[in-house]
């Protein structure tokens, strides 16, 4: 069984490195565009099996899909389009509770397995030069909610409650329990049928 990664994510990417499994990389082609009236759960979990649908595969790879989402309220922030969008955000997340929403998905064959992830984040109090610093990295011009939790904005956030690999993008509880679904266990560096 070969395990196909449906994401051009560097962060679940190294998820799955420190997991010691071995993965192919196929990025999807999906229209991540939001639907109205959608709650994050389910938009994050159909965007998960979309993608993993997207690809193509043989009936013996095991295609693994997700889709983050950062929920502030009402409001969902996915990735800035530039600079001054990533510092509006971090001035909204800024001393506030948000939750991350990840839509995860297996794909082996015709069957698909699915489900979410939710983890509440809160930040510290911030000021806006010291998260105009933080832009200036240019770390968070790439991750949705604008920061990325397992880097230097790691410093941003004061607590969590839930999985801190969900934050990152790949929650690996959940991942343990959708391929236990499908009769596979994770051994350390690989996975085995039960």
């Amino acid at each position: 069984m070969r395990l196909v990664l449906a994401s051009g994510s560097p962060r679940r990417r190294e998820i799955l490195q420190l997991l010691g499994l071995h993965h192919e990389i196929r990025p999807p082609e999906v229209d991540e565009r939001l639907r109205s009236g959608e709650e994050p759960g389910v938009q994050a979990r159909r965007l998960a099996v979309e993608k993993a649908s997207s690809i193509a595969g043989d009936g013996d790879d095991l295609i693994l899909a997700a889709d983050t989402l950062v929920v502030l309220g009402e409001e969902i922030l996915g990735k800035p389009a530039d600079e001054a969008d990533a510092s509006t955000m971090l001035m909204k997340l800024q001393g506030r509770q948000h939750a991350v929403h990840t839509g995860l998905a297996l794909r082996l064959g015709d069957r698909i397995e699915s489900d979410v992830a939710v983890t509440r984040v809160w930040f510290r109090s911030l000021d806006a030069a010291e998260c105009e610093e933080y832009v200036a990295t240019s770390e968070p011009l790439d991750k949705a909610g604008a920061y990325g939790i397992q880097g230097l904005g790691a410093v941003l956030v004061q607590r969590i409650e839930g999985e801190y690999f969900n934050v990152m993008g790949l929650p690996v509880q959940l991942l343990l329990s959708l391929l236990a679904r499908f009769g596979l266990r994770y051994a350390y560096g690989s996975l085995e049928e039960v």
